[in-house]
């Protein structure tokens, strides 16, 4: 009986270091799920990181051509130049947005929302419930519906 008891013993003890394995194991198996999953969200977060700073290097030209562009002379509208020049920001926008980044919204009489706008002037004479945007000094654009320069505008109230 002593060896029968000896033997149930040691096979209770292995069946409980196999229990005691297993359980390893799929604690292993599980950090290394949730390692692969964070290492993804990382690179993912470091690719777009990358792309907006290429963006917001790239947005600063973007202004100055459309500055030169709205104030280019009358007698140099039908200049070839100049409409070449103006080509520019058109195909810099086409590639932006194939990269998901939109323009906001900011045209005189929206109404102004702080998530998306920075008010850098307002018009304290004017009175009304509702702000709206009056002017918009320089554009704002979202990556991926998200802001990644807020749209300058001048505030009234109506």
């Amino acid at each position: 009986m002593t060896k029968e008891l000896k033997k149930s013993k040691k096979e209770l003890e292995f069946e409980q270091k196999i229990g005691e394995l297993t359980n390893d194991l799929q604690r292993t198996r599980a950090d290394f799920e949730n390692y692969r999953k964070r290492v993804d969200a990382e690179k993912d977060m470091a690719r777009e990181a990358g792309q907006i700073n290429t963006i917001l290097k790239l947005l600063p030209v973007i202004d100055n051509i459309e500055r030169a562009i709205a104030y280019l002379p009358e007698d140099l509208k039908d200049n070839a130049w100049a409409q070449s020049v103006a080509g520019l920001v058109k195909n810099l926008e086409k590639s932006l947005d194939g990269m998901s980044l939109k323009r906001i919204e900011a045209t005189p009489g929206t109404e102004f929302n702080p998530d998306l706008h920075d008010a850098v002037q307002v018009d304290e004479d004017a009175a009304g419930e509702h702000e709206i945007i009056a002017e918009e000094l320089q554009p704002g654009y979202l990556l991926n519906d998200r802001p990644i320069r807020h749209a300058m505008v001048k505030v009234t109230r109506q």
